[in-house]
């Protein structure tokens, strides 16, 4: 199984405060040095998100791990996600390939649908398509990894008649996720065309998703794909601290902040509570919080319930957590927790 570790670009800002150029400056570059020390501690992958939001400096995550390529040697570089129904697929193939030739074939990409609404309106589009555009493209940018020429035709975009688009990328196969929340028609759509799956687990039980992985595999295996073909990733919230209080103690403050505040956003109520939260770090919940001996048999139980992941991330900055506590947390990953559930896979 894959290690690694999801982030955003996040600018850590009060309530009605603005960054400065030095802030984002020095926010990019804490990120930056967080990936090179991934890659020194033994992790596998890293992925950044994508947003268009003022605390986040991620709109353009291509770009960022390809600074990050510049400064490593080994470790995989992913959007995690792109926003695909958003986005010109062409432009995304070109980015993406151009981080391969970078990273010397260590780039991938997660192709979403997003889970905030503003790349629609900042880009012309209606959220109204969302599910439509996201077919059509994801249609477009695998056409594009397969074929140097394409001649193809959509609806949101203009057709292309044996367009030639480069640079081709260092791998033959740029992978390709797709990026999933809890839609069954989502996952059947990944075993369709036989793409690697990477389920965002925020909430809830993780076992509750073994009956859309196992129709994720039930549809690729029914159209002929290979079984080892058919890949599950998981992306899940968490953090690593040296014993359990400590890392509940630095993580539930801005967790509760975050998701209390995108509650407020999209009307879901009141402000999350210490006990929601203790609901989902049990045994059986989604957030993967503690102390490296309990992270490493959370992350354990989460492969077991789904059927065996070939990969694992850890999204720890959506709590607000600083750069010191965050490269604390990848130490204590890459040279305990990793160990750990590599020994138990074996």
């Amino acid at each position: 199984m894959k290690l690694g570790i999801d982030s955003f670009a996040a600018v850590n800002l009060q309530e009605g405060q603005k960054s400065t150029p030095e802030e984002r400056a020095q926010a990019v570059e804490n990120l930056l040095d967080r990936i090179v020390y991934m890659e020194e501690v033994g992790l596998d992958v890293f992925g950044l998100g994508e947003h268009h939001r003022a605390e986040y400096l991620d709109s353009s995550p291509l770009t960022i791990l390809s600074a990050a390529a510049a400064r490593t040697k080994k470790i995989e570089l992913i959007s995690a996600v792109t926003v695909l129904s958003a986005a010109d697929p062409v432009r995304v193939f070109q980015q993406l390939a151009t981080l391969d030739l970078i990273s010397k074939g260590r780039a991938g990409l997660v192709a979403g649908r997003g889970s905030f609404s503003e790349a629609f309106p900042l880009f012309g589009l209606s959220f109204q398509d969302y599910d439509a555009l996201f077919e059509e493209k994801l249609d477009l940018l695998l056409r594009l990894r397969a074929e140097e020429s394409v001649t193809w035709q959509g609806r949101f975009r203009p057709a292309m008649q044996q367009q030639s688009v480069y640079p081709r990328p260092y791998q033959k196969e740029v992978p390709i996720y797709v990026g999933v929340g809890g839609t069954p028609s989502s996952f059947a759509r990944a075993g369709r065309l036989g793409l690697p799956l990477m389920i965002a687990i925020i909430g809830g039980q993780t076992h509750r998703f073994k009956p859309l992985v196992d129709h994720y595999y039930e549809t690729g295996l029914k159209v002929g794909h290979p079984e080892e073909k058919l890949k599950v990733a998981v992306h899940s919230l968490g953090f690593i601290a040296e014993d359990s209080k400590s890392a509940h103690e630095q993580f539930y403050p801005g967790y509760a902040r975050t998701f209390t505040k995108i509650g407020a956003e999209r009307g879901w109520g009141a402000p999350v509570t210490r006990p929601q939260y203790d609901a989902q770090v049990d045994e059986l919940g989604a957030l993967v919080v503690g102390g490296p001996d309990e992270v490493a048999e959370k992350i354990l139980r989460h492969s077991a319930a789904l059927g065996g992941l070939t990969e694992f991330r850890l999204h720890m900055n959506v709590a607000h957590l600083s750069h010191e506590q965050l490269k604390n947390a990848i130490r204590l990953f890459g040279e305990e927790v990793a160990p750990k559930v590599r020994a138990a896979l074996k």
